[in-house]
């Protein structure tokens, strides 16, 4: 059975990562690398993953499991049966919330700073530069490289959350328990968004229940994900679910933000991932 195509379609094939190569180099002459882990830009960027930013992922990973673990025990011992329905309106919330968040942090690590400012380039900004033009780097990371920022995000106020949870009286702790249940879930969602991005960039050995969430668009899907990735990486941020891009585009929500950022700033969206982008001379030529 033939697959339909809309124009769209055609242009996003055409000018993002191929499906069927998925590095783009054996469609490309060896001095027009467009993408892929032998682009000069991404080898560099690939080699400041340092050893400290190892250590910081694993620890919060570590703390993340802690913390939801000793948080989860609190949303259990306080949950009250009548209270059921309430719990997937917090669901759904929470995964609009994480894909809202998802697509803020994305479009400002993607379109402003620079790789050189110190402390936040190399050890957030990096990944964000590398992405664009080696786009299959994240299905080579590990679990720890994948997911350590964002585990990260949440431990602050999962620590919050417990010192609620132990310190609080119970009459609080009720009070504020539909809004913890909020979090909690939010925390989850949050946590898992960059590994819902390796597996929009994953094309073979994704297990059936993985394709079917894709599929029904439960999480990021693989074809949807891909229009982000056409030259020039400005538009469909959100990467949890995906479900706001669409409505986000219809109000130009992105581009209008930026207009406002460059009238009173005077820097440029996307300055920095062209730059990175343009280094293609040393894989070829040192």
């Amino acid at each position: 059975m033939e697959e339909d195509f809309s124009t769209e379609d055609v242009l996003v094939d055409k000018n993002s990562m191929p499906e069927d190569d998925p590095n783009g180099n054996t469609l490309h002459d060896a001095l027009d690398i467009r993408w892929g882990p032998q682009h000069a830009g991404a080898k560099l960027l690939a080699s400041q993953y340092t050893k400290e930013k190892r250590i910081q992922e694993i620890v919060c990973i570590i703390l993340f499991i802690i913390l939801m673990i000793y948080n989860f025990f609190f949303i259990l011992r306080y949950f009250d049966v009548r209270n059921w329905y309430l719990i997937i309106p917090a669901a759904l919330l929470g995964i609009l919330t994480a894909d809202l968040a998802s697509g803020i942090v994305h479009w400002g690590a993607d379109t402003w700073g620079s790789v050189d400012i110190p402390l936040i380039g190399r050890n957030f900004l990096r990944p964000f530069r590398e992405h664009h033009i080696d786009p299959t780097s994240i299905t080579r990371h590990d679990f720890i490289e994948t997911n350590g920022d964002n585990f990260a995000v949440t431990v602050p106020y999962l620590f919050y959350m417990a010192y609620k949870f132990t310190f609080f009286n119970d009459s609080d702790i009720r009070r504020l328990y539909n809004f913890e249940v909020y979090m909690f879930l939010l925390a989850i969602f949050v946590s898992m968004t960059n590994q819902f991005h390796k597996w929009s960039h994953t094309y073979f050995g994704l297990p059936s229940f993985i394709d079917f969430l894709q599929r029904y668009h439960i999480i990021l899907p693989r074809k949807h994900h891909r229009i982000h990735h056409v030259l020039p990486h400005d538009t469909y941020f959100c990467i949890t679910t995906g479900w706001l891009n669409w409505p986000l585009e219809v109000i130009n929500f992105w581009s209008r933000l930026e207009t406002i950022i460059e009238k009173y700033s005077g820097a440029k969206p996307r300055s920095d991932d062209f730059v990175w982008a343009q280094k293609t001379e040393k894989v070829h030529y040192e």
